[in-house]
């Protein structure tokens, strides 16, 4: 899914699994890749200097590949010129270290543009390359995901028994994706476990939560918000007008497992709060542009009633954490639970092929008061923790806290 910005800025995290659900629009290019990989063998000459980087050694590594490479194995698939090229440009995106930008060959291109409104058919959690490792964000809720038991935090080293060290994002959903009622399994591990485990996981028919409301004793109404999706901006007004309804002045936001999704959302859920004008977030382009500022939209129809608390984890990102720093930073809310995950980088999608494209971060989130989300999250102000144990027997002490706080 896009922000509604040119070229598909990216608010969300890797990708929910199974679907490539990776937050981004896509756009046909026009240009060629196949005719330059094909003239490449003959290009002793290419090896020209840009910026002072020589590339001669580039084009000796292709030739001499070309000319003396031998599959080990007499059933190895050829590999075409055009498979060499596209392996070169993914290296040349994985060397610049961040997991959010990456080369998407044809068959991962056409993944990203498809299967991201409705629903879908996979195992519905988000993952990230991290660490060496793939790193659960969070499943959505009610999915097989979810009903297995993994959390946020998880760490996947195995898929199917492969190894996933050096792994990409994209490489563990091509292997974790697939059809309605097949298996994956996942072996997981988890801190606080001495031993890693396998989690089988079914794969189903997965509808994307959004959002769901529920009043507690002593007036608290509760607001859960588990994505940021299209429809959340109104859902959630409508989620706002039961709240005003009921008659009620003190508001729990669980952004619990909450991965992220449209910027537009993020901004229009905190104009409900906030005046018009106020910074919700800024978009820092590390000096090659000026940066930006976007603004509160001042619905602002809350009065200084409101007692608000705004339930974060670990698996909150992006979009949940731009939302949570500006009501936090604007004395709007107070934040209890766990720091956020810190995704707070802005990527780009651009056409490399008609069939290809890269996405590559071009900027980083920094909350009203200048903090940059991808160094160190979002800081709860009551720091308490949800353990498993917590979560097998139905225990809430972040929830407690807050109902505390309202009490």
């Amino acid at each position: 899914m896009n922000f509604l910005r040119k070229h598909a800025a990216l608010l969300g995290l890797g990708a929910i699994v199974a679907i490539a659900f990776y937050f981004a629009g896509y756009q046909s290019g026009t240009s060629a890749v196949s005719s330059a990989a094909t003239n490449v063998e003959n290009s002793e000459n290419a090896g020209s200097e840009i910026d002072n980087i020589d590339f001669s050694p580039f084009w000796r590594a292709w030739n001499t590949l070309n000319e003396k490479y031998v599959p080990a194995s007499t059933t190895a698939e050829s590999i075409s010129d055009e498979d060499k090229l596209y392996g070169a440009i993914r290296g040349l995106a994985a060397s610049l270290g961040d997991p959010y930008t990456v080369f998407f060959p044809p068959v991962e291109a056409e993944l990203f543009e498809s299967d991201i409104r409705g629903n879908f058919e996979g195992v519905g959690m988000e993952v990230l390359a991290q660490g060496g490792a793939i790193t659960v964000i969070a499943p959505l809720k009610d999915s097989p995901a979810f009903s297995a038991g993994m959390l946020a935090g998880d760490r996947i080293i195995k898929i199917n028994g492969k190894e996933t060290s050096g792994m990409t994002t994209e490489d563990a959903v091509q292997l974790i994706r697939g059809p309605r009622g097949t298996v994956v399994t996942v072996t997981v591990f988890r801190q606080g476990t001495k031993e890693p485990f396998d989690v089988r996981l079914v794969r189903d028919i997965i509808n994307i939560p959004v959002i769901n409301t529920k009043t507690l004793p002593r007036g608290v109404f509760v607001i859960e918000l588990y994505s940021f999706s299209e429809s959340s901006p109104n859902l959630f007004r409508q989620a706002l007008r039961e709240f005003v309804v009921s008659g009620n002045n003190k508001l729990v936001l669980d952004l619990r497992g909450n991965p992220g999704g449209y910027l537009e959302a993020a901004i229009d859920m905190a104009s409900w709060f906030l005046p018009a004008s106020k910074v919700v977030v800024r978009e820092d382009f590390g000096g090659r542009r000026t940066e930006r500022s976007y603004r509160s939209r001042g619905y602002d129809i809350f009065t200084d009633d409101l007692e608000m608390v705004i339930l974060i984890d670990k698996g909150s990102a992006s979009a949940s954490e731009i939302l949570a720093g500006a009501l936090a930073e604007h004395d709007k809310a107070v934040l209890v639970g766990e720091t956020t995950f810190g995704k707070g980088s802005v990527q780009e999608l651009v056409d490399i092929t008609s069939n290809t494209s890269l996405k590559v971060t071009v900027a980083r989130w920094l909350t009203p008061g200048g903090l940059s989300i991808s160094e160190k999250g979002i800081e709860p102000d009551y720091k308490v923790e949800r353990t498993p144990a917590d979560r097998q027997v139905g225990r809430d002490p972040q929830l407690d806290k807050a109902l505390e706080i309202l009490k």
